[in-house]
């Protein structure tokens, strides 16, 4: 019987140093952009601590087909934002560092991916 506990404890202690030894990253900040919406209108998005080394393809702007890119992000969180012309990391890319100052309306994005 002790044997049994031993070892669930022990197991149970691998599984939470597992979890632990590789923690999800987020951004911390904000990170913004804008975009021209179905009716016309300019419009801003923000992503709060964005998820990192992950791909992101941005709300409203992910189809080149159906919608205009988005354009003059803002990376105001603690990681480089990488942004990319096309979906999925797609295409020309641009490094913003962290807490920088807003591009211009020249910069175009779909996706970004956040990094250290």
């Amino acid at each position: 019987m002790r044997l049994r506990h031993s070892v669930a404890a022990v197991c149970g202690a691998l599984t939470l140093t597992a979890a632990l030894s590789t923690p999800a990253h987020a951004a911390s900040g904000d990170f913004t952009y804008r975009f021209v919406g179905l009716d016309g209108s300019r419009l801003t998005a923000t992503l709060h601590d964005p998820e990192s080394d992950r791909c992101l393809t941005l709300p409203g702007v992910a189809d080149p087909h159906a919608s205009d890119p988005g354009f003059a992000p803002h990376n105001d969180t603690d990681d480089y934002a990488i942004v990319f012309t096309g979906p999925d990391c797609t295409g020309d890319s641009w490094r913003l560092r962290p807490h920088g100052r807003p591009a211009t309306d020249l910069l175009k994005l779909r996706s970004v991916v956040f990094v250290r």
